[in-house]
């Protein structure tokens, strides 16, 4: 009698084996959960970028108030009649 239940006790934890470590078993689909998840948060992340984006492209195509804003800040320039004023401050390792 005590064969027999160390017999079935061992089959139990064969059958029980592949259901947690095996090809299909709890640990890979936890494993596959916490990946999704990430990945639908980076997904998320994307989406807000793109969006952004989009919406400045749409900008760029409809108003002038966007163009003028990027061609001021990214390329320096001015208006006509503007004056422009650069202040330069003298950097710290300079001052000694």
């Amino acid at each position: 009698m005590r064969i027999l239940a160390i017999v079935l006790g061992v089959l139990i934890l064969l059958i029980q084996y592949p259901l947690w470590l095996g090809r299909g078993g709890w640990v890979r689909a936890w494993d596959n959960e916490r990946q999704l998840a990430a990945q639908r948060a980076h997904n998320e992340r994307l989406q807000a970028r793109n969006g952004a984006l989009e919406a400045e492209v749409r900008d760029l195509k409809e108003g002038s108030e966007a163009l003028e804003e990027r061609a001021r800040f990214e390329l320096g320039m001015v208006r006509q009649d503007e004056v422009f004023v650069q202040i330069v401050e003298p950097r710290a390792d300079a001052r000694r």
